[in-house]
């Protein structure tokens, strides 16, 4: 579309939150200097440091899906500063609802669930400041994974749908296997070899890099222009 060639970059920093050191993104419309926290698993007061030393101010919280580590510490932030919480997919509510026994299960802070003020489906887009971000529903890693992608900087944050060199765990209840390539490689690969992004932990990537050498869904591990 016209229009997204006219937005600004988005900014982002990277902040690894838990014990899993999960890729906590502050992102934020330079025009505006409003934000959006995503994914935010944990140590709530070092992620509002972050927006605060970059002068960032928050407008909502955005979820790619329910896992623990993804979205500890979401109702205890959009409660404190009152804001909207937009994702995962409604497919991961079994997720959301079974925190308080996860944080249990895995000696993390006590961690409450909680109901997104707005679900999200394949094709949507959410807004942060003068940004869209374009919604990708990509089950597999869970059944209700959704990836924020914004176009006009190539940057996408994909959770833990893929990551530098591998992909997201499929053995968790309602993950497949089958669905988690089909994600990669139908919804995400077509975006373009240019595209950087941000894994649920690790360093970054690109979608080039993966399609080209990743043992789970390169070309060459699939057989594909063999």
């Amino acid at each position: 579309m016209t229009a997204s060639s006219q937005q600004p970059r988005l900014h982002a920093e990277i902040n690894p939150v838990t014990p899993f050191q999960q890729n906590c993104s502050l992102i934020w419309c330079p025009e505006t200097m409003r934000g959006a926290l995503v994914d935010a698993g944990g140590e709530a007061e070092q992620l509002l440091a972050a927006a605060e030393r970059r002068g960032v101010t928050l407008e909502k919280l955005l979820v790619t899906h329910g896992h623990l580590d993804h979205a500890g510490a979401v109702k205890d932030i959009a409660e404190q500063l009152n804001l909207p919480i937009e994702g995962p997919h409604r497919d991961d509510a079994f997720w959301i609802d079974g925190m308080p026994q996860a944080a249990k299960q895995y000696g993390f802070p006590p961690s409450r669930s909680f109901t997104p003020d707005r679900w999200l489906e394949n094709g949507d887009t959410v807004t942060v400041g003068n940004l869209t971000l374009d919604v990708y529903h990509c089950p597999g890693h869970t059944p209700g994974h959704v990836v924020f992608v914004h176009a006009p900087s190539r940057v996408a944050l994909v959770g833990d749908v893929l990551f530098q060199g591998s992909i997201g765990r499929t053995d968790f209840p309602r993950g497949n296997h089958a669905d988690l390539i089909r994600s990669i490689r139908e919804r995400l690969f077509p975006l373009g070899d240019d595209i950087t992004f941000v894994p649920g932990h690790g360093p970054l990537s690109t979608f080039g890099q993966e399609r080209q050498g990743n043992p789970f869904v390169s070309d060459r591990a699939l057989g594909i222009g063999a």
